[in-house]
């Protein structure tokens, strides 16, 4: 006999040789009585044996329930003796039998040369009872609590199994009980049936409780989410199924298999690189697995219409004849001959060679002097699709590469986009407005459009949405700005830059004849014989109502009159209008500008200077006075630095020169200089003033008026060296 110390109860060892029975994927414990089905010979041997003998039986429960014929080692080494209640033979051969735990057995011996399982072991029978000390007491009320909370999440076992559980006043029973209705790996089964301390069995127990009732929370929560998704779907499938059945009544089902398979002939019919063409077969793939009511079916399905909207092998056939081009530059704008003359020696290499990269085209001047309209007219002139895009404002990189797809509401970016309403891969694209680009935290769109207009990169270029390489090279790329200065370095580098000035008033009086006064009679709904506009008038028009380098306030004041000349031809239908000199304010109101002062009269220390803004040349009158001093110099009229430096460095050529000028050598000790330059709200810069000033600062020291119909420009060195000058047209049409 062995005793086991577990707060004074001991147990006796007694020997035993009975029948063995090996369970598969069933646990018993002492006091339990379950019924289960014997089907293996030999167990069916063991039971025979056991009646038998009018005996018990020992159940012990396999180590792997896959395993046929077990041995020992196959075997936990606790079982239970255990009584046998009732047997019944099965028709299928095997035998169900009820049984009822007794006491704990160890099984330390199997004879397999026996036609049954002869086991060799103890039978551990308590021989006291459990001293109910606190620290037992409050082991089995902890347990106790624990299944109190495993049965939360269990509610199909009810309360009377709790009204039942405290009604068992032994803590061994108890912990023996809850064994058998908890659900346990093999290992925890094993550990309490071979537990023998009576408190430690319940640690054991609380242990394994605790363990259980954590992953049933974690299961609950997962539930409770996995639910409230189900819900939620089921609603939308009840939904959508509603609408698919509405659908296929009217007509309007779509079969998946056909729309992949039509995806799967436009790819077959296009020609496109290996790693392209398996990347969009993939997603094709990918659509036929998805369910048509899934988000991503349509996020898939949008993809692969966007990938086949692009025109991966579509061009437009390029008519190149020279003749023809000229005759449409010429038709469509008045002037520009040098711009011309660019655009037809690009046009006639096209025609020589197709090798030749496609370069970019920046076409720089003021507002409304034709830089987009030469652009549709080099598409027209080459018979190739315009495409336009705007760059003023534009902030965001995914407006040039788009988003990636995964982004709810993704896009392709608008170079893309334009390209699949081109419908060609050839056509000619102009970014408008690329000097007014901005970059935040977006990302910097001049970076992102380098790829594009870089001839090395955008052969291969990629947008984010569509994911694979597109060939961007055979398309010709223009771009406007008005200035170039706020083009950044690297897209500058890139580009061919062509100037457009603005225009001189005779090209605009020819260009209002040609297509201003026909386009706005067409829109106005007006006949050429409704409506006359004397030269004179048009030329008054010019002067005296626009101050601008292009055409378009010229073309407002034309539709101004236009409105009011369709007013009374709707009120007369017989009335013939003319537009004369002297009735023009009776149009388009009164004069808005005057000429520019020109005094008739020569005046000391007053000059006239020439000026290029953007919207072409102007007169600036530089005032220099002399008082009193002690040699300071004062400028005023808005002056910015460099035309402040200019200023400098023609007084100082003039004090460096007085002999010459025959000026007082100390003038600059007794006399202060005074520069103004009239109009002081307007900023005023540039270095081309020098020598105006020089020459009003000598007038103002000699006294010697200056002539008033000459006016001049240019920037002067401290040798008295004026410097080459810029602007010349615009200048010339100023003075």
């Amino acid at each position: 006999m062995k005793d086991y110390p577990n707060d004074g109860i001991a147990y006796d060892a007694v020997p035993y040789k009975l029948p063995l029975i090996p369970l598969r994927g069933i646990y018993m414990f002492p006091h339990m009585v379950i019924h289960f089905d014997i089907g293996r010979q030999k167990s069916l041997e063991s039971l025979e044996e056991a009646m038998l003998r009018d005996s018990e039986v020992i159940l012990c429960t396999q180590k792997d329930y896959k395993v046929e014929k077990p041995t020992k080692k196959d075997l936990w080494p606790m079982g239970v003796l255990a009584s046998i209640k009732q047997t019944l033979k099965l028709p299928n051969g095997s035998t169900r039998v009820l049984v009822e735990g007794i006491q704990r057995a160890s099984v330390e011996k199997i004879d397999m040369r026996k036609r049954y399982y002869a086991a060799e072991g103890r039978v551990f029978e308590p021989t006291g009872h459990v001293e109910n000390t606190k620290t037992m007491e409050a082991a089995t009320r902890l347990v106790l609590s624990d299944m109190r909370e495993y049965l939360e999440f269990n509610p199909n076992m009810g309360q009377e199994m709790m009204l039942g559980l405290s009604d068992i006043d032994e803590p061994g029973r108890l912990s023996d009980v809850i064994g058998s209705y908890t659900e346990m790996k093999d290992e925890d089964y094993a550990a309490v049936l071979s537990e023998m301390d009576i408190y430690a069995r319940l640690e054991t127990v609380h242990r394994i409780l605790q363990k259980e009732i954590e992953l049933l929370r974690i299961e609950d929560r997962i539930s409770r989410r996995v639910q409230t998704q189900i819900d939620q779907v089921q609603k939308e499938y009840y939904l959508k199924e509603q609408i698919q059945a509405i659908r296929k009544e009217l007509g309007e089902d779509e079969d998946t298999d056909s729309i992949t398979d039509e995806y799967e002939e436009k790819l077959a019919a296009l020609k496109l690189p290996d790693d392209t063409r398996e990347k969009i077969a993939k997603e094709i793939h990918r659509l036929r697995q998805l369910n048509t009511q899934s988000p991503e079916y349509q996020v898939t399905r949008s993809y692969l219409d966007v990938v086949f909207d692009l025109p991966w092998n579509k061009a437009t056939k390029s008519r190149i004849n020279l003749t023809r081009a000229q005759a449409i530059l010429e038709e469509d704008h008045y002037g520009l001959k040098d711009v011309k003359e660019h655009i037809l020696e690009y046009i006639a290499i096209r025609k020589l060679t197709t090798k030749m990269r496609s370069p970019i085209l920046c076409l720089v001047g003021p507002p409304g002097v034709g830089k987009t309209s030469v652009a549709k007219s080099i598409a027209r002139a080459m018979g190739r699709n315009f495409a336009r895009m705007s760059l003023g404002g534009v902030r965001d990189e995914a407006e040039i590469r788009g988003h990636r797809k995964t982004y709810i509401g993704a896009m392709p970016g608008r170079v893309l986009q334009n390209l699949i309403q081109a419908k060609a891969n050839n056509p000619v694209f102009l970014f408008d407005e690329i000097d007014k680009m901005a970059s935040d935290f977006r990302g910097d769109p001049a970076s992102a459009l380098l790829e594009v207009l870089d001839p090395e990169q955008n052969s291969t270029f990629t947008d984010h949405y569509v994911e694979v390489p597109f060939d961007l090279s055979n398309v010709l790329f223009l771009t406007t700005a008005n200035y170039l200065e706020d083009i950044p370095e690297p897209l500058r580098d890139r580009m061919e830059i062509i100037r457009l000035s603005g225009y001189t008033h005779d090209e605009k009086w020819h260009i209002a004849k040609r297509h201003l006064i026909p386009k706005q009679l067409a829109f106005h709904g007006l006949q050429k014989a409704d409506l006359v506009i004397e030269d004179d008038a048009l030329t008054d028009m010019i002067l005296y109502y626009t101050r601008e380098a292009g055409v378009r306030s010229l073309e407002r004041m034309i539709a101004r009159a236009l409105r009011k000349a369709a007013k009374k031809v709707v009120d007369d239908k017989n009335a013939v209008i003319r537009i004369t000199r002297e009735n023009l304010s009776e149009w388009i109101g009164k004069k808005r500008y005057l000429d520019d002062p020109v005094a008739s009269q020569p005046e000391i220390g007053v000059v006239k200077g020439l000026a290029w803004t953007q919207v072409g040349g102007e007169i600036l009158n530089i005032e220099a006075t002399t008082m009193p001093g002690t040699g300071k110099l004062q400028l005023t009229g808005s002056l910015g630095d460099i035309m402040k430096e200019s200023a400098q460095a023609a007084l100082s050529y003039v004090r460096a020169r007085a002999d010459a000028f025959q000026i007082e050598k100390d003038f600059h000790k007794n006399t202060d200089l005074h520069i103004h330059v009239p109009e002081g709200a307007t900023p005023k810069d540039g270095p081309s003033a020098g020598v105006t000033i020089a020459v009003a600062v000598v007038s103002a020291l000699t006294g010697k008026p200056v002539r008033a119909d000459i006016a001049m420009t240019g920037e002067i060195t401290l040798r008295g060296t004026v410097l080459p000058i810029g602007g010349v047209k615009e200048k010339v049409i100023a003075a």
